[in-house]
């Protein structure tokens, strides 16, 4: 069971474990979007261009944080709703890299009527360097304690 709304507490952080991209992630989220780019798809291109090596896409390293989210367990059947986020590529991921996520809570607000509160999460992608890749926020709607009883 995930945390409810009352027990997140501002500044509580957590990291997961690490997870290892693969050409194989990359392939099959390409695949998937229809997103093959040569940045992403075609080691020979990608030797003359900005990083010399193919990056993972974006949208792939995101959408592993978010399953990196779920594993630690603080939403499992408490989030209502995942209301927005914001994000920042910082920095490339490229195939191989080890990513990890941290999680800080940022703020939170009650939202009664909605039968919880909306937390909003501070979330950074850190590669094997301790480097943050990625970060940004998400606003997760969580239900109440309260309204659950």
């Amino acid at each position: 069971m995930g945390l409810y709304f009352e027990e997140f507490e501002e500044g509580d952080q957590v990291e997961g474990v690490g997870r290892t991209i693969t050409e194989t992630d990359v392939v099959n989220f390409a695949s998937i979007s229809g997103d093959w780019n040569l940045i992403h798809t075609d080691a020979e291109y990608s030797k003359s261009h900005l990083f010399e090596q193919r990056v993972a896409h974006g949208l792939l390293i995101l959408s592993v944080a978010s399953g990196m989210a779920v594993r630690l367990g603080f939403m499992e059947d408490t989030v209502l709703a995942f209301r927005a986020l914001e994000w920042k590529f910082s920095k490339p991921v490229f195939i191989d890299d080890t990513i990890h996520l941290r999680v800080t809570i940022a703020s939170k607000k009650l939202m009664k009527r909605m039968g919880g509160g909306l937390v909003v999460f501070k979330m950074e992608v850190i590669n094997q360097n301790d480097e943050v890749c990625h970060r940004g926020t998400w606003d997760i709607l969580c239900k109440s304690k309260e309204a659950s009883e």
